[in-house]
């Protein structure tokens, strides 16, 4: 198995890494012997992965970053980096080379600090591997100035340093810096290839799995989760019974409310998993007594920490509701689809009564209505609008359409 076989339905985009892989061998190669570099190259220092989500862009970052660092035996007889199987692969794709930093974020934004921590990080040679290879999968959420202090990084990068940024679109990332970088962008995979990877891979029934990938459109981790998860499927069942739920302001209003309390679960569930072991981790690293009793001068660090928890909480619940509002979106979609005739596959054919019912009660016009008023909805949460009051304003839209 190479490092590529989780990349879904990107083959040029594969080509292009491994062909840039083996260049940045060669390359290392020539530099250990003393001899120039060939000229024309497809390897340079900084790469920009975009593309919707659930396309695997942190999946190919990292593939291409274990291709960087891989030592399997076999390149010198002319193989390709990226065996999967030997320790520079497989330290990279399980996170913990010495040479490779993946950096993803709980929080709403990356701010200049861990920017400056990051560009200290890439300015160190190699310890044990060809590259120091510095995997950023929220590019977007960097804040203005952390991507000014980013941008030093990239434009004079060390000389055995890789920047892989991953962002879902090129305007989520500063101009300057998506200058400085080579470009890849990755489609949305196959209904039917993600469909396929869930039996490959993680053994799901044939049928579970096409139910899956067609609910979540080829979104890869999504798929996953509603396939192995039971919450998650009882999560989509309660936003796919909104709709015929709108008749009137009271049950757009309680609709409206048990969809925030969903999403409060999901960022509950995640706390709960992950909050007390950090503060119990935090505790012993201070030297906290037996008793719990904290040592002087360790109140700030506590504190900082439950303000960061308390911010990934706020995220987890955005990215819940979000992930809620794309369902909803989904299931008007194919509500359209009816109206219209479309043969367009349904991506919600498990609740196929449900939408000959809104389909037959009401008209496209309607029902694009009722698609804009869910966007309207995802732009009032990126301006921080209150929840409650945004997904209030949307039912009340989905009820008079």
């Amino acid at each position: 198995m190479t490092v590529w076989d989780d990349l879904v339905g990107q083959e040029r985009v594969q080509k292009q890494l491994a062909g840039a892989a083996k260049d940045a061998d060669a390359q290392v190669t020539a530099q250990s012997a003393g001899e120039e570099a060939a000229e024309a190259s497809k390897m340079t220092h900084a790469w920009l992965f975009t593309g919707p989500p659930g396309s695997g862009r942190s999946t190919a970052a990292r593939a291409f970053a274990a291709a960087l660092q891989c030592t399997s035996p076999d390149r010198a007889l002319g193989a390709d980096p990226g065996c999967g199987f030997c320790d520079g692969c497989h330290t990279t794709l399980v996170g913990t080379h010495a040479d490779v930093e993946i950096v993803r974020t709980d929080l709403l934004s990356i701010g200049v600090k861990e920017t400056r921590d990051l560009v200290r990080r890439a300015q160190l040679s190699p310890a044990v591997g060809r590259w120091q290879v510095i995997v950023l999968e929220d590019a977007d959420r960097l804040t203005e100035g952390a991507g000014n202090v980013l941008l030093k990084a990239v434009e004079e990068p060390a000389p055995r340093t890789v920047w892989l940024l991953c962002a879902p679109s090129l305007e989520d990332v500063l101009p300057t810096i998506r200058s400085r970088c080579r470009h890849l962008t990755l489609t949305t995979p196959s209904v039917a290839a993600v469909a396929d990877v869930l039996v490959r891979r993680d053994g799901i029934e044939p049928e579970a799995a096409m139910t899956a990938a067609r609910a979540t459109q080829g979104h890869i981790g999504r798929a996953r989760r509603l396939a192995t998860d039971e919450r998650a499927r009882t999560r989509r069942a309660t936003v796919l019974r909104l709709p015929l739920r709108v008749d009137d302001i009271g049950g757009c209003l309680k609709a409206a409310q048990e969809l925030i309390d969903a999403a409060g679960e999901d960022a509950k569930q995640v706390a709960e998993d992950v909050d007390e072991k950090e503060t119990e981790d935090l505790k012993a690293a201070l030297g906290a007594a037996a008793g719990g009793r904290m040592p002087r001068g360790t109140a700030g660090a506590m504190k900082e920490l439950a303000d960061r928890q308390k911010r990934r909480s706020t995220r987890t619940q955005r990215d819940s509701l979000d992930l809620a509002l794309s369902d909803l979106t989904g299931f008007y979609r194919d509500v359209l689809a009816l109206q219209l005739g479309s043969s367009v596959a349904l991506a919600n054919e498990d609740v196929r009564e449900s939408l000959d019912r809104i389909a037959r009660d009401s008209t496209p016009e309607r029902t694009l209505r009722r698609i804009e008023s869910i966007i309207a909805c995802r732009r009032a949460l990126d301006r921080n609008v209150a929840p409650l009051l945004a997904v209030e304003a949307m039912a009340v839209s989905l009820r008079t359409g």
